[in-house]
């Protein structure tokens, strides 16, 4: 196939495109390298999927309309995974306009564009924040959504609407994906494994919020991954047995589904960092502060639809891949 990857010089992008290019797909990978953090970063992941003869990147901003139609119009995408996104919850209090812009508006273009261009098959990010002030765990997308608590969560949940409306409209075959708290090598600076393990190595103090008594379901960036992938391979289709009078939010008479896909095993917080420090050999000074706004207190993904529908099973402990990332880090930084 000859997939379109926005977002491919992003943490989870770069993994997803490289599983992709493994497997003997033609990928294209589309990002505005903006500056949200260290652009050099993305260039060093850019770097290894450029050895890839199937390889081309597109530096171009989803909100440039036209050069969006320009680019489907070229290229003949058989399928698309559109990861790009302003991230970050926190981020989303000081700028939220930066979230409109590429989450809401960007998206819509992605979407148009897959309307006419007779795309078979879009995959897109969507985040477990939409679960919002929610606390019946673990996390189902059964259950309804109305009360995020960030304009983060709000755009992904816009995002969720609007491609069931496409799918609704014009048949377009949409799969939307909850991350859990992905970590791992080439991770997001901006996250709590590089913040932490940046700090305990130039010896300074980390911030632990909620006093570090609030759980993630952290997943392994390869397992999303292979989730990514297993999901663009099975191409959303009508639910029928979906029912108007008692409608389920993961599905449809549209050809639209829903997932969570993360570890579906929580960690407390407190654990994850006593796991840096194993990997590390050092203690961290640790700062004691209250939930802070727009966080969730819990995180717990139910993945038994993913798991029955294309086989996902996440294999991979936060012992297994905090080492991995801490590796990577010492050898990235090492070269720099």
């Amino acid at each position: 196939m000859k997939v379109l990857v926005t977002g491919a010089a992003g943490f989870i992008g770069m993994h997803v495109a490289q599983r992709l290019l493994a497997r003997g797909d033609q990928v294209v990978g589309l990002d505005n390298l903006n500056a949200y953090y260290d652009p050099a970063l993305k260039r060093a992941r850019l770097t290894q999927l450029e050895s890839h003869r199937a390889f081309k990147f597109a530096r171009l901003d989803l909100v440039d309309a036209e050069g969006m139609r320009r680019l489907f119009a070229a290229e003949g995408f058989n399928r698309i995974v559109h990861l790009a996104a302003q991230a970050g919850v926190r981020y989303s209090l000081e700028n939220p306009q930066a979230y409109v812009d590429s989450n809401i508006t960007g998206t819509l273009n992605v979407l148009e564009a897959c309307r006419h261009h007779a795309i078979e098959h879009l995959v897109f990010a969507s985040t477990s924040s939409v679960y919002g002030l929610n606390t019946r765990m673990p996390f189902s997308e059964h259950r309804g959504v109305d009360h995020p608590v960030s304009l983060y969560a709000s755009s992904k949940r816009a995002n969720e609407l609007m491609a069931h409306n496409y799918a609704a409209l014009f048949r377009l075959p949409c799969t939307g994906l909850r991350f859990f708290t992905v970590y791992g090598p080439w991770g997001r600076p901006d996250m709590a494994l590089f913040l932490f393990t940046k700090n305990i190595l130039e010896g300074k103090p980390i911030e632990v919020f909620n006093h570090g008594r609030h759980q993630r379901d952290f997943t392994y960036v390869d397992d999303i991954a292979e989730g990514v992938v297993r999901c663009l391979d099975r191409v959303a289709a009508p639910s029928g047995d979906w029912s108007a009078e008692a409608p389920d939010p993961a599905t449809s008479s549209a050809p639209f589904r829903l997932y969570n896909i993360g570890n579906s095993r929580p960690v407390q917080l407190t654990r994850y960092i006593d796991v840096i420090e194993a990997c590390l050999g050092r203690q961290a000074e640790r700062v004691l502060k209250p939930l802070q706004p727009g966080d969730v207190p819990d995180t717990y993904a139910d993945v038994s639809d993913l798991e029955r529908d294309v086989g996902y099973r996440p294999s991979t402990s936060v012992e297994v891949g905090v080492r991995r990332f801490v590796d990577w880090y010492l050898e990235y930084f090492k070269e720099r």
